[in-house]
């Protein structure tokens, strides 16, 4: 038997699953929130709010965005393992990213809901 020393994350085909299901999910949600704006009567801001209104469009719209997000972390972080060689430098890159990836999606349900 041979004992062989396993290196790597591993993340290899849950991340490429991920970055699919992500990327269907932003096409999808782009083709049908492009058919609900250019089908909008005028293009004003009580025209896009009643679009908003609807708590499900918000919703889809979040999700849409933890979409975005989780698809960029995936190939950010896949960007930092592979060409930043120093550990601190990297796992500092990583918890800036993280960091700024979460806050953008705070940001984004405070604009959702504040409509």
């Amino acid at each position: 038997m041979v004992n062989r020393i396993v290196v790597g994350a591993h993340y290899g085909l849950k991340d490429w699953i991920a970055q699919r299901a992500t990327a269907v999910y932003m096409a999808i949600y782009t083709l049908i929130f492009a058919a609900c704006a250019l089908s909008l009567p005028e293009f004003s801001h009580e025209a896009w709010s009643a679009l908003f209104a609807n708590g499900v469009f918000k919703f889809l719209t979040f999700l849409f965005f933890l979409a975005l997000f989780f698809h960029a972390w995936i190939g950010v972080r896949d960007i930092w393992m592979d060409y930043v060689k120093p550990v601190g430098l990297r796992l500092a890159l990583h918890v800036v990213t993280i960091f700024l990836l979460v806050g953008y999606a705070g940001w984004a349900a405070q604009i959702l809901w504040r409509l």
